[in-house]
């Protein structure tokens, strides 16, 4: 009996401390992971667009995704492109809405996002841009937040992340 309240306490000790250490560190960088509340506070001020980085980032490849994120507490516009079979992450000035960085995705997780995300664009008729436009212009009073390209039954869209002050909104657009 001594063995089985001891072993229970110990399950209900894991339980209770899951919200405070465990689950914490399965969280990772993409944008589910993310505070909304915290990312829509951040983009309160900020005038420049997705579409706007996604133009922007051209100078250095073609786009496959962008998005605005927080890391390390700060706001960061992210763009994916793709130039000569290499990929880049291109950071885009949300003030000034130029290019700031361009560094070689060569590895991880992010070399493999940009390859799947590219093959995708392989197969659209539409740019990353113009679907990202559409979505906005189809949802008044909302900005696009984030763009990630992916296969759906077979077609290529793109799942576009909309925000109007606090209130989110994920719409499909086709690309094919």
């Amino acid at each position: 009996m001594k063995k089985m309240w001891i072993l229970s306490v110990l399950l209900l000790s894991a339980i209770l401390m899951m919200p405070f250490g465990l689950a914490q560190t399965d969280k990772d960088d993409d944008d589910e992971a993310q505070d909304p509340a915290a990312l829509a506070k951040a983009l309160g001020p900020v005038k420049v667009t997705l579409e706007a980085a996604l133009a922007a980032a051209k100078s250095e490849g073609k786009p496959i995704s962008g998005k605005f994120e927080l890391e390390d507490g700060k706001l960061q516009l992210s763009v994916y492109t793709e130039k000569g079979g290499k990929y880049f992450e291109v950071v885009v000035d949300h003030d000034k809405g130029t290019v700031s960085k361009s560094e070689a995705i060569t590895e991880g997780d992010d070399l493999a996002d940009a390859k799947s995300q590219n093959g995708v664009l392989a197969k659209a008729k539409r740019s990353l841009g113009d679907a990202v436009a559409k979505a906005v212009g189809a949802n008044k009073g909302y900005r696009a937040v984030s763009a990630i390209p992916e296969s759906k039954d077979g077609h290529a869209t793109v799942t576009v992340k909309l925000l109007n002050g606090q209130d989110w909104k994920t719409v499909s657009e086709p690309l094919d």
